[in-house]
């Protein structure tokens, strides 16, 4: 394995001091850019992920055409329902849809904590062969779906802005709701140690959903699984937990002995810090929509925000994955503003 040539992200998560501060944007790999759209019009998505020359060209191309300093495999948290069991369509401009959702503990006997490395070997293979490709540029980091974040699409069977049949399972079965949970807990942590095995140099944990939950339903339903993630986790690599949405629970999140957290736009930076405290690298926290603007906007809005979290303990990224719509040139614009920030 070659020794990185650029490892800013690396020295970010662990506290170190860095020469200037490491960018990358969460959904990188896809979307909005034109060669990926060429490869996602001639091949479905599950054949995207689960071709290792596929994912490792689409999981590349950020760190060629914008310039970033770390690498996400090309994958979806979804991957994990589908290894234990579920029956995943991926649809094109409409999301996830499970035809067949959870709905009591009968569905938990069709469901099962899967050897990863039989179910879950193309992500392998696709980080293996990326970590070949990049030859040491950049980081590569690994990822999965938080398991509260799993269970929202697992029991309501498709997308949805508030994940109401979700929450109503947790509060009506919350005895099946935690069985469910630790399952998915199981699994990932299997999932995310042989990520790391297999070249991920650090790993990200995803809740998207966090946000949905009341602090207390939040430690309830999705902090104690991310703290036995975490643990799992703590002599393995460096994790980042992102929790869009509760940043009402920075302060316990950096209590797990997480690496690095997330940070959504929906708090000031100077506040997020004061929260989470100062022995963790926060990570964050630009509107993907605010690419939409002119470019000498996002390199002024860029340049606030650098500023609001400071050098130390720092990653640049969005708030959130970064939108279909984004010019090429603007998610440019955005790494290198940060990049010429000395």
């Amino acid at each position: 394995m070659s020794a990185l040539k650029n490892d800013l992200l690396l020295k970010a998560l662990r506290g170190e001091t860095v020469s200037r501060t490491p960018v990358w944007m969460m959904r990188q790999a896809g979307r909005y850019l034109p060669d990926y759209i060429k490869l996602r019009d001639k091949y479905s998505f599950f054949e995207r992920c689960e071709n290792p020359e596929l994912a490792t060209e689409i999981t590349v191309m950020p760190v060629d055409q914008v310039g970033v300093d770390a690498a996400i495999i090309f994958s979806d948290i979804l991957v994990v329902p589908q290894a234990m069991g579920m029956e995943v369509q991926l649809i094109e401009k409409v999301g996830p849809l499970l035809p067949q959702p959870v709905k009591g503990a009968e569905d938990l006997k069709r469901l099962c904590v899967p050897d990863v490395h039989e179910r879950l070997h193309y992500v392998f293979d696709a980080l293996k062969l990326t970590k070949q490709t990049l030859a040491g540029r950049v980081p590569l980091i690994g990822f999965a779906g938080a398991p509260w974040t799993l269970l929202c699409y697992m029991v309501q069977g498709k997308g949805s802005k508030t994940f109401d049949e979700a929450k109503g399972f947790c509060y009506q079965q919350p005895e099946v709701a935690h069985q469910l949970l630790q399952m998915i807990t199981d699994t990932t942590i299997a999932y995310l140690k042989a990520q790391v095995a297999a070249g991920a140099d650090t790993v990200q944990v995803f809740d998207s959903w966090g946000g949905l939950l009341s602090p207390q339903d939040f430690e309830v339903f999705s902090l104690r699984y991310i703290r036995q993630i975490v643990a799992a986790m703590k002599d393995v690599c460096p994790t980042i937990v992102f929790a869009k949405g509760a940043w009402f629970a920075l302060e316990d999140m950096a209590a797990t002995g997480a690496h690095g957290l997330g940070i959504d736009w929906c708090i000031k930076p100077e506040l997020a810090r004061q929260f989470a405290g100062s022995n963790i690298t926060l990570q964050g926290n630009f509107d993907p929509a605010k690419l939409l603007s002119p470019v000498p906007e996002i390199e002024k809005a860029v340049k606030a925000m650098l500023k609001g979290f400071g050098r130390e303990r720092y990653i640049a990224n969005l708030g959130h994955g970064i939108l279909p719509n984004i010019p090429v040139d603007h998610a440019r614009a955005f790494v290198e503003t940060v990049k010429a920030h000395g």
